[in-house]
């Protein structure tokens, strides 16, 4: 009997240590995410005031991607580091450190584990693994009203386009057939400055005198 209530009681107490040297982290269990950012606050049952702490955001099943992390305490000031392909910034206070994840694609949906380490004073602490966090990152749709906009001003452009090149051509003709009217105007001009070759020598006619009757003369 004796050798039972011993048993419990180190069952009891290793029990109690293990809660005590654990974090406890309370996550939401699922968020949507339909304009690509997202706020993911994780509660924690632990004063991080006077101590040294790292707080961190992984995603995955098994926690392979580490997305963001804070590293210090709060008499310093404290600067959130996003991992390459995530844009993060996050808040943190006695009670909750909050994770800003900004310009999230659909690829990126999956399930996101807060950590909480307390790395000083001793002991070193960690948290116990929450049930994390289902991010579902939408699909962006292009509404009606935003489509609207571009389907009126295509048609425009193209005619605007158009007109340009319609324009265009038309003062290069017109160009074009000015030069060409100049330049048969100064042919022209030319040809009638050029001096003529002369004709046949014109036959010379004598002058008509009237043939004399000499016999009116005679006596």
């Amino acid at each position: 009997m004796t050798l039972t209530l011993l048993f419990l009681a180190l069952n009891v107490f290793s029990s109690v240590q293990v809660t005590e040297n654990k974090i406890l982290v309370k996550q939401s269990p699922k968020l949507v995410v339909d304009n690509s950012k997202v706020a993911l606050s994780c509660r924690y049952s632990h004063n991080l005031l006077p101590k040294e702490f790292r707080a961190s955001l992984y995603k995955g099943v098994n926690s392979d991607v580490e997305v963001c992390l804070v590293h210090g305490n709060f008499s310093s000031q404290l600067q959130f580091h996003s991992n390459v392909g995530f844009d993060c910034d996050g808040k943190l206070d006695n009670e909750t450190v909050t994770f800003y994840l900004r310009n999230l694609h659909v690829n990126q949906t999956d399930i996101y584990f807060c950590r909480i380490e307390i790395l000083y004073p001793p002991p070193y602490l960690d948290n116990e693994k929450s049930n994390g966090t289902i991010i579902h990152v939408k699909e962006k749709h292009l509404c009606h009203d935003q489509a609207t906009p571009k389907l009126f001003w295509a048609p425009i452009v193209v005619a605007g386009v158009l007109l340009f090149y319609g324009l265009l051509v038309t003062v290069v003709l017109y160009n074009v057939w000015t030069n060409s009217r100049r330049n048969r105007l100064l042919q022209s001009d030319y040809m009638n400055m050029t001096p003529r070759r002369l004709g046949p020598t014109r036959k010379h006619y004598q002058p008509y005198a009237p043939a004399r009757d000499f016999a009116a003369y005679r006596p």
